[in-house]
């Protein structure tokens, strides 16, 4: 049994990728506004005014923020980064072992895959898949 319903082949990764790298690059660019501007998206507070999060709304950068995400997680890639950048696309090896596609905002293409339990700190190069 795999643990996500969507998988990407390699080419299909890299093809997906090159589309939606704008956004992320945009979403890394986002989380940076975000925190000087003393936002914590994680606890969800702002502080620059009264209220659970300033002025009581979310800033408009947020709104865009959660755009992102969210069109880009409905693809089937999961996002394990938004400060980096970091994210993996679900794929089946050859052995049919479920592992990820490896990527990360300053890297030049998808380079890196890893099993899915032993997360970025795995990554193996890609001639390895």
């Amino acid at each position: 049994m795999y643990y996500h319903k969507k998988h990407f082949t390699l080419e299909e990764a890299k093809t997906t990728l090159e589309t939606i790298r704008p956004d992320i690059e945009r979403m890394v660019d986002l989380k940076q506004e975000l925190d000087e501007m003393g936002y914590d998206m994680y606890k969800h507070t702002f502080f620059g005014g009264v209220g659970p999060n300033g002025e009581g709304f979310h800033p408009p950068e947020l709104e865009e923020l959660v755009d992102i995400i969210q069109s880009i997680v409905e693809q089937g890639i999961e996002i394990k980064g938004i400060d980096d950048g970091l994210i993996d696309f679900p794929h089946i090896r050859d052995n049919g072992e479920e592992v990820y596609l490896c990527w990360k905002a300053d890297e030049p293409g998808i380079e890196y895959w890893h099993p899915i339990p032993d997360g970025f700190r795995g990554r193996r190069h890609i001639s390895e898949l």
